[in-house]
């Protein structure tokens, strides 16, 4: 199989975004909510996002700076106030969740551009959106500043509610198909999680049987 190599070093910053969001795929989708200092509301999606460890529980985001160098609202939101929530998007939130990322004026609520019914937050101050499948409270954990365009934002989570009838409260099992996430892949591109299949790590023990089962049958033939 052939493959091309790029120097990083040669390239662009928007030629090396194009290269990572192309190959990173699919990335998960978080659909931000925040407060301004004054209490304005505030919601935006990043694809730049994951889970890092579960002890303690962290998450990452990262957030692109203005070409000026200014803040963008959800992170000075969150130096401001110290915490945030990651919603999980779903199929049916596709359409908000893109109003959501119109690039509005601070004053706007991107919440009521896009009809999205909220509550306030039970450990955080930003709001809750009602109709994602998953939300996760997080308090500001650490900003590292990697550059003059970006930061990435980790928070800990606090929190997190999750659709009743697509969680399991006895053994914390979470039914992905009804979650039905959705990912972010290169460009203007998206994908569902709808298709799945199941991979179960083998032992030891396992791996080595199997290898020398496969290896006796070879032998055979």
């Amino acid at each position: 199989m052939d493959h091309s190599h790029f120097d990083f070093a040669e390239l662009t910053e928007r030629e090396r975004y194009k290269l990572l969001i192309g190959t990173v795929i699919p990335r998960p989708i978080a659909l931000v909510t925040t407060k301004s200092r004054s209490g304005q509301a505030n919601a935006g999606p990043f694809s730049f996002f994951n889970v890092l460890t579960h002890d303690p529980a962290l998450v990452a985001i990262g957030v692109e700076n203005y070409a000026d160098m200014r803040f963008k609202d959800t992170a000075r939101n969150i130096r401001e106030t110290g915490d945030f929530t990651v919603h999980i998007v779903d199929t049916a939130l596709v359409e908000q969740m893109e109003i959501c990322a119109i690039k509005f004026g601070p004053e706007v609520d991107e919440l009521g551009e896009a009809g999205l019914a909220t509550e306030p937050g039970r450990m955080v101050k930003s709001p809750r959106i009602l109709a994602a499948p998953a939300a996760l409270e997080c308090r500001r954990h650490t900003t590292l500043q990697v550059g003059p365009a970006r930061e990435i934002i980790i928070g800990e989570v606090l929190g997190v509610f999750i659709r009743t009838d697509a969680v399991d409260a006895e053994n914390l099992h979470v039914d992905q198909t009804l979650m039905d996430a959705v990912g972010r892949l290169g460009g203007s591109l998206y994908t569902r999680t709808q298709e799945q299949f199941e991979r179960r790590t083998p032992t030891v023990e396992e791996f080595r049987l199997r290898r020398s089962s496969s290896s006796a049958s070879l032998c055979k033939e």
